[in-house]
């Protein structure tokens, strides 16, 4: 399953911008993101009441792009603010995949589900 994702924070990046109301809004700058960070437009997370988040493996692309990429895990969150993960290209993304786990604090006990895990989320999302 290819998803459209929205890019908000590049890989290797300190520049982050936020989906708001409609539009981009430049944040602060904060530590390099270790992975693509964006959103899946027009699918909100229960948890939060945002979009749903995404992260990309691969290569670093650019804020505000929108991208297609194969649906390719889950990072599950004990808070329950999931995250879709992408996968760029055909790689497997190791390094990515140990920086994205290592990020997150302890107490959200971050763990990386597969695509049939991540595909029956978006299905309870409403997602087609």
């Amino acid at each position: 399953m290819k998803l459209t994702a929205v890019i908000e924070w590049p890989k290797g990046s300190r520049e982050r911008w936020e989906w708001r109301e409609g539009r981009f809004v430049r944040k602060t700058m904060d530590l390099p993101a270790p992975v693509n960070y964006g959103f899946l437009p027009g699918f909100t997370n229960p948890a939060d009441g945002e979009e749903v988040d995404v992260v990309v493996l691969g290569r670093a692309l650019p804020a505000k792009s929108r991208i297609e990429a194969p649906l390719a895990a889950m990072l599950w969150l004990a808070d329950g603010d999931h995250k879709l993960v992408l996968n760029l290209d055909e790689g497997e993304h190791h390094s990515d995949k140990a920086a994205l786990l290592a990020w997150f604090e302890p107490e959200r006990r971050a763990r990386l589900e597969d695509a049939s895990a991540a595909a029956g989320w978006l299905k309870e999302l409403g997602y087609p």
